[in-house]
Protein backbone atom coordinates (compact mmCIF):
# COMPACT_ATOMS: atom_id res chain seq x y z
CA UNK A 1 0.00 0.00 0.00
CA UNK A 2 1.39 3.88 -0.87
CA UNK A 3 0.17 6.70 -0.89
CA UNK A 4 -0.09 8.94 -4.37
CA UNK A 5 0.82 12.68 -4.55
CA UNK A 6 0.51 15.42 -7.21
CA UNK A 7 1.52 18.84 -7.09
CA UNK A 8 -1.19 18.52 -10.52
CA UNK A 9 -3.65 18.45 -8.59
CA UNK A 10 -5.31 19.99 -5.47
CA UNK A 11 -3.51 19.14 -2.18
CA UNK A 12 -5.71 17.10 0.43
CA UNK A 13 -7.13 19.97 2.81
CA UNK A 14 -7.44 17.52 5.55
CA UNK A 15 -6.11 14.10 6.97
CA UNK A 16 -6.24 12.14 4.16
CA UNK A 17 -4.54 11.83 0.65
CA UNK A 18 -4.95 12.27 -3.10
CA UNK A 19 -5.14 8.79 -3.50
CA UNK A 20 -3.65 5.07 -2.29
CA UNK A 21 -2.52 2.09 -4.10
CA UNK A 22 -3.60 -1.32 -2.51
CA UNK A 23 -2.69 -4.62 -5.18
CA UNK A 24 -3.74 -3.85 -8.67
CA UNK A 25 -6.43 -0.99 -8.25
CA UNK A 26 -5.97 2.83 -7.17
CA UNK A 27 -8.54 3.87 -4.67
CA UNK A 28 -8.87 7.94 -5.26
CA UNK A 29 -10.14 10.61 -2.66
CA UNK A 30 -12.90 12.75 -4.14
CA UNK A 31 -12.01 15.75 -6.01
CA UNK A 32 -13.63 18.87 -6.14
CA UNK A 33 -13.23 22.00 -8.26
CA UNK A 34 -10.11 23.18 -7.06
CA UNK A 35 -6.83 24.80 -8.66
CA UNK A 36 -3.77 22.93 -8.31
CA UNK A 37 -2.99 26.02 -6.11
CA UNK A 38 -5.91 25.39 -3.79
CA UNK A 39 -8.32 27.97 -5.23
CA UNK A 40 -11.72 27.59 -5.65
CA UNK A 41 -12.59 27.14 -9.46
CA UNK A 42 -15.94 28.45 -8.80
CA UNK A 43 -18.85 28.55 -11.73
CA UNK A 44 -21.45 26.15 -12.63
CA UNK A 45 -21.95 22.64 -13.01
CA UNK A 46 -20.19 22.40 -16.08
CA UNK A 47 -17.12 24.40 -14.80
CA UNK A 48 -16.84 22.56 -11.88
CA UNK A 49 -17.35 19.24 -13.13
CA UNK A 50 -14.85 19.71 -16.09
CA UNK A 51 -12.23 21.16 -13.07
CA UNK A 52 -13.01 18.06 -10.83
CA UNK A 53 -12.46 15.80 -13.75
CA UNK A 54 -9.11 17.46 -14.66
CA UNK A 55 -8.56 17.17 -10.83
CA UNK A 56 -9.04 13.17 -10.90
CA UNK A 57 -6.99 12.12 -14.13
CA UNK A 58 -3.77 14.10 -12.76
CA UNK A 59 -4.14 12.25 -9.77
CA UNK A 60 -5.18 8.81 -11.85
CA UNK A 61 -1.87 9.47 -14.38
CA UNK A 62 0.62 10.32 -10.89
CA UNK A 63 -0.08 6.12 -10.47
CA UNK A 64 0.57 5.80 -13.64
CA UNK A 65 -2.66 4.89 -15.05
CA UNK A 66 -5.25 7.06 -17.48
CA UNK A 67 -8.87 7.24 -17.31
CA UNK A 68 -9.39 4.45 -19.51
CA UNK A 69 -8.46 2.48 -16.49
CA UNK A 70 -11.07 3.55 -14.41
CA UNK A 71 -13.43 0.92 -13.45
CA UNK A 72 -16.02 2.26 -10.59
CA UNK A 73 -16.80 6.39 -9.90
CA UNK A 74 -19.11 7.79 -7.47
CA UNK A 75 -20.79 11.76 -8.32
CA UNK A 76 -21.80 13.73 -5.30
CA UNK A 77 -24.31 16.20 -6.43
CA UNK A 78 -25.45 19.21 -4.20
CA UNK A 79 -28.81 18.98 -6.55
CA UNK A 80 -29.71 16.27 -8.87
CA UNK A 81 -30.67 18.88 -11.25
CA UNK A 82 -27.47 19.50 -12.39
CA UNK A 83 -27.11 15.76 -13.78
CA UNK A 84 -27.68 16.28 -17.42
CA UNK A 85 -25.06 18.57 -17.50
CA UNK A 86 -22.82 17.15 -15.06
CA UNK A 87 -23.40 13.62 -17.80
CA UNK A 88 -22.58 15.47 -20.38
CA UNK A 89 -19.01 16.74 -19.42
CA UNK A 90 -18.68 13.40 -17.86
CA UNK A 91 -19.20 11.56 -21.08
CA UNK A 92 -17.31 13.96 -22.99
CA UNK A 93 -14.00 13.13 -20.74
CA UNK A 94 -14.74 9.20 -20.61
CA UNK A 95 -15.43 9.25 -24.44
CA UNK A 96 -16.55 5.31 -24.99
CA UNK A 97 -15.45 4.12 -21.57
CA UNK A 98 -17.67 3.88 -19.54
CA UNK A 99 -17.02 2.69 -16.22
CA UNK A 100 -19.52 1.72 -13.58
CA UNK A 101 -20.67 4.98 -11.51
CA UNK A 102 -22.99 5.85 -8.80
CA UNK A 103 -24.69 9.68 -8.75
CA UNK A 104 -26.25 10.75 -5.61
CA UNK A 105 -27.43 13.95 -4.25
CA UNK A 106 -25.95 15.14 -0.99
CA UNK A 107 -26.77 17.74 1.52
CA UNK A 108 -23.52 19.33 1.27
CA UNK A 109 -19.78 19.40 -0.14
CA UNK A 110 -16.78 20.96 0.91
CA UNK A 111 -16.56 24.55 0.60
CA UNK A 112 -20.11 24.33 -0.79
CA UNK A 113 -19.19 22.92 -4.55
CA UNK A 114 -21.77 21.80 -6.71
CA UNK A 115 -20.11 17.98 -7.66
CA UNK A 116 -17.20 16.21 -6.38
CA UNK A 117 -15.91 12.92 -8.30
CA UNK A 118 -13.65 9.59 -6.77
CA UNK A 119 -12.75 6.86 -8.44
CA UNK A 120 -11.49 3.45 -8.37
CA UNK A 121 -8.94 2.59 -11.18
CA UNK A 122 -7.38 -0.65 -12.22
CA UNK A 123 -3.68 -0.45 -12.48
CA UNK A 124 -2.97 -4.37 -13.62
Amino acid sequence: MHVIQTPNAPAAIGPYSQAMVVGDFLFTSGQIPLLADGTLNDGDITTQTTQVLANLKAVIEAAGANLNKVVKTTVFLKNLDDFADMNKVYGETFGSHTPARSTVQVAKLPRDVLVEIEAIVSLA
